[in-house]
């Protein structure tokens, strides 16, 4: 599990956003790039190369799920 602290210095390598922690992914709060990075044992995979960009709608709910502005 990621630590709060850990995710508090974490941002979106494409876009600098914040992340939010979603099961077991990490998905970036920018509404343009929308990406999601996997967690694999405890250890976030930031390459953007390996992260997936959400459709419009998931990321949505994902982020009111969260409580974040859309």
């Amino acid at each position: 599990m990621i630590s709060q602290e850990l995710l508090d210095i974490l941002c979106c390598p494409e876009s600098k956003a914040n992340l939010v922690l979603n099961d077991n992914f990490l998905i970036s709060t920018d509404k343009e790039t929308r990406r999601k990075y996997r967690i694999d044992n405890d250890i976030p995979v930031m390459l953007i190369d390996d992260s997936e960009q959400l459709d419009l709608e998931t990321w949505q709910e994902i982020m009111k799920k969260h409580g974040k502005e859309i």
